[in-house]
């Protein structure tokens, strides 16, 4: 549990991860946090207010997201030199993974802060597990860019990686990234998962065409994340 505030020292920035879908996947220590904090910063306080409540926790919140990311990282950092802890958290999963957090984390640390994360889900770390592909070596790509020429690229510059590769990717934009997959990698054999931990949790393990006309039948919901077997297993498409 944190230690309380030396009103004349520095204070300490609690990256803390919250659940991904299902509120029941949050940590006793994470909890524990949260209620002990002075301010929670977080993407959204309403979706935070619904996991807080959950959890009969009360400790102050103030949004911070991608658009306030640059501007409210100098008055957090203001608050922890002046001896406040604050914890901060994103809408599910790991702060600093694929959000603004990294920022407040990298400043947090260049102006002298104590960092510490407490740790719990993680969706690329579960839907690698749920894959069946190899787990021994793998890299995590997050969201690949939006614009078609750079995905094709970056797709490109995936197509001999020698390791098992994990993709974030929204629901308006699945059925583009499985067709730029299909069209580099050819008609590999793969694993999309969805919703995890959620009440329509799916992790389908099928070919990228399979894949591509199941989700023109059924409109893709949910967030998605998409691991792509490593070089080796997927020789001409196999």
């Amino acid at each position: 549990m944190p230690q309380p505030a030396d009103p004349v020292g520095i204070g300490t920035l609690y990256i803390v991860a919250t659940p991904i879908g299902n509120l029941g996947d949050i940590t006793l220590r994470a909890i524990e946090t949260l209620k002990s904090v002075d301010l929670i910063a977080c993407e959204d306080t309403r979706r935070a207010g619904v996991l807080l409540k959950a959890h009969g926790i009360t400790t102050p919140m103030t949004s911070y997201h991608s658009y306030s990311a640059r501007g409210k990282s100098a008055a957090l950092i203001e608050r922890l030199q002046a001896g406040a802890r604050i914890a901060l958290i994103s809408d599910a999963g790991l702060p600093g993974i694929s959000d603004p957090g990294t920022a407040l984390v990298q400043r947090s640390i260049a102006a002298g802060v104590p960092v510490e994360v407490i740790p719990g889900a993680s969706a690329s770390l579960m839907a690698l597990v749920l894959s069946g592909l190899p787990t021994d070596r793998f890299t995590f790509e997050g969201f690949l860019p939006v614009k078609p020429g750079a995905r094709r690229t970056r797709l490109e510059a995936l197509r001999a990686e020698p390791r098992t590769v994990v993709l974030y990717e929204a629901p308006h934009r699945i059925e583009k990234t499985l067709a730029a997959i299909e069209a580099v990698f050819g008609d590999i054999a793969m694993s999309c998962s969805r919703e995890l931990t959620k009440l329509f949790e799916e992790t389908r393990r099928e070919r990228v065409s399979q894949l591509r006309a199941h989700f023109a039948q059924h409109p893709p919901k949910g967030e998605f994340v998409l691991v792509l077997p490593p070089a080796r297993l997927r020789i001409h498409g196999e």
